[in-house]
């Protein structure tokens, strides 16, 4: 696929991006490439290959649970910027009303 400088432009205004003429010239070649390679993988892919999100199956690989101690409540709020009653005080977001 080949892409034009207004397509570059384009892309870059989207993604917030400031180019300069030789930048746009140098990502127009780059992205034509990388676009020609997912078309390549277009070609490749085949209804008769399932979709997948993982190259090997794997199923809820968890570890247990082991219980373990933490770090005191008196302890965190003790590095709060403002505690009240041994909880973490902290500016109001929502009214009452809401």
């Amino acid at each position: 696929m080949s892409l034009t400088d207004d397509d570059v432009r384009h892309v870059a205004r989207l993604a917030r991006l400031a180019l300069d003429d030789d930048e746009v010239a140098a990502l127009r070649g780059e992205l034509s490439t990388i676009l020609s390679y997912a078309e390549k993988v277009g070609e490749v892919a085949s209804a008769d290959v399932p979709p997948t999100s993982h190259a090997y199956p794997l199923a809820n690989v968890v570890r247990p649970d082991q219980p373990r101690p933490s770090l005191p409540a008196e302890d965190a709020v003790s590095t709060a910027p403002q505690a009240q009653d041994g909880r973490f005080q902290v500016p109001r977001i929502v009214d009452e009303e809401a």
